[in-house]
């Protein structure tokens, strides 16, 4: 009993912790969009607040990534004179992932067994709680993709998801989460 109970808290666990390292993408576009149009794209900035949240090494993965994945879609980055506009927006928040469980060592008893309701008996037992807190930094990431010339938001795309704290993984997580959100531009990536 006391391994099986170990065993689900384990599983526990594991399911919460990969709940919070897993990516949370959404998006949106407005369906009237001709999406094939839009061959050139110029980043017009970070949204004000953005450059408080994220260091200059980590902004410039961003851009690469997204740029990588816009140029797999036929678009070109451009200064001036686009067919779309692009801004990003970043925010970092710090998050307590909580867990609690239970061990239960069951003790010895007797009485009252066949029904009587009203038998003496022992019932030994012994249960330890475990709780543990981890405190991780949450990011979302928004991308806002505007029609240049009509200046209506044609695409949106948002990714959720923990920071790394080491940078090289920070490096390819970055890419892997942005390449996810990509996913569901309305124009799919050439292969």
């Amino acid at each position: 009993m006391k391994t099986t109970i170990k065993f689900l808290s384990l599983i526990l666990v594991i399911v919460l912790t990969s709940q919070i390292a897993s990516a949370q993408v959404k998006s949106d576009y407005d369906k009237d969009a001709d999406f094939s149009k839009y061959k050139t794209y110029t980043f017009a900035g970070w949204a004000e607040g953005s450059d408080d949240s994220v260091n200059d090494i980590d902004q410039k993965r961003i851009l690469s990534a997204f740029k990588a994945e816009l140029d797999a879609r036929g678009m070109t980055k451009v200064d001036t004179d686009a067919d779309a506009t692009i801004t990003l927006f970043v925010s970092v928040d710090q998050k307590t992932s909580k867990t609690a469980y239970t061990d239960y060592n069951g003790g010895l008893g007797y009485g009252g067994r066949w029904g009587y309701g009203y038998g003496y008996g022992y019932g030994g037992g012994s249960s330890t709680t475990t709780y543990s807190e981890v405190d991780y930094n949450e990011g979302t990431l928004v991308l806002d993709m505007y029609d240049s010339e009509s200046k209506s938001l044609v695409w949106q795309g948002v990714v959720t998801a923990v920071v790394k704290t080491k940078p090289a993984k920070r490096e390819k997580d970055i890419k892997k989460k942005i390449s996810k959100m990509m996913k569901q531009f309305p124009i799919a990536a050439s292969k």
